[in-house]
């Protein structure tokens, strides 16, 4: 496959979107295009990897907008064989439910591990695994051994990021025991920083009417106007999600349109797999009450976070009230660079434009 050939698609796909490209966005792209020529012929894939034993693919990070995603969902598109993408939250879920239903053959988590990642490899040549983030202590002790086997098999990697690798699960809980999933990283994919300073998702704020704050009387009835004249031809049904042992119930729910306070969704015991699951059924979605957070309640933070990288894979349409404009957001002190691609992506879902 000739070399400019993805370097011709991305400029195709800005030129027909009207986008601007930066430097390092054709860097990255000029990188991918490389490495696309040599997994495509067999006896060039074998001599890069004679030549670059442990690279497996890349690990791409940057600020939010920088065009990260855009990228790379071209690319993987672009790609002709047997490939796999995850939100990061959803392949953990993936194998967190492999190791569980697997337990009761008596096998540790090494040995399933590896057997997980063998039988990836029978489908999959390359997995794409975007928004990538460890925030939990759990996820955080089994990703070295993971994605050691991931490399064993020789699957190919492609990770978007917000945080460069020496900084994932920074002031995490037993940290150190993590450290080698950093090595693991940085010895088997290429690393590449997006730089930029342009959001390429951000509206201007003038022209977004679903965030409304602060939280008072006049916003309120707006709102209500607004979800009125949403749900005013659909039938309200009563509605509960059963996840593992959890419930999550939907009290106004109109055929794909749901309403709920922000205590609902991220005041609970609930997480990911039920912010998919609730997404499967929903089409827009309005969240009352979402507050200005801070060291107090970072892990109701932490819930909203999940909720809205969920939202947004989904294309989940958005109105949203708070007690401060978007702007002015506030953030728990561990989750300040995370929470910058939230509020990024609160622009995108809000806007009258998607």
């Amino acid at each position: 496959m000739n070399i400019k050939s993805f370097t011709n698609v991305f400029k195709n796909h800005c030129l027909n979107h009207n986008l601007e490209k930066s430097s390092y966005q054709q860097e990255l792209v000029i990188k991918l295009s490389k490495f696309t020529k040599q997994i495509n012929n067999h006896s060039s894939w074998l001599k890069w990897l004679l030549k670059n034993p442990q690279k497996f693919g890349f690990y791409m990070y940057g600020d939010v907008g920088v065009g990260k995603t855009m990228i790379v969902n071209l690319y993987f598109e672009y790609l002709k064989f047997n490939k796999k993408k995850y939100h990061f939250n959803e392949f953990m879920i993936e194998v967190h439910k492999f190791l569980h239903s697997n337990q009761e053959k008596n096998q540790t988590n090494q040995n399933l591990l590896k057997k997980y990642a063998e039988e990836l490899k029978k489908q999959y040549k390359l997995i794409y695994l975007d928004e990538f983030q460890v925030t939990n202590i759990v996820d955080a002790m089994i990703l070295s051994k993971l994605f050691e086997n991931v490399f064993k098999n020789e699957i190919m990697v492609l990770i978007t990021s917000n945080i460069e690798p020496d900084k994932l699960y920074e002031d995490g809980l037993q940290r150190e025991q993590f450290l080698p999933f950093i090595s693991i990283l940085k010895q088997n994919l290429n690393i590449f920083e997006l730089s930029g300073n342009f959001d390429f998702r951000k509206k201007d704020i003038s022209q977004i009417n679903r965030f409304f704050s602060p939280n008072n009387l006049t916003n309120n009835f707006k709102i209500n106007q607004l979800f009125h004249k949403i749900t005013k031809t659909r039938k309200k049904i009563d509605k509960s999600l059963i996840i593992k042992g959890r419930k999550l119930e939907l009290r106004n729910f109109y055929d794909g349109v749901a309403r709920f306070d922000f205590n609902e969704l991220c005041n609970k015991n609930i997480g990911a797999e039920d912010y998919i699951e609730l997404a499967k059924i929903c089409k827009f979605i309005v969240i009352d009450n979402v507050p200005n957070f801070s060291n107090e309640i970072l892990n109701q933070q932490q819930r909203f976070i999940t909720l809205i990288d969920i939202l947004y894979e989904h294309k989940i349409k958005l109105l949203i009230s708070c007690s401060v404009k978007i702007e002015n957001f506030n953030s728990a002190t561990n989750l300040n660079n995370v929470f910058k691609r939230t509020i990024s992506r609160i622009y995108e879902l809000t806007s009258p434009t998607y």
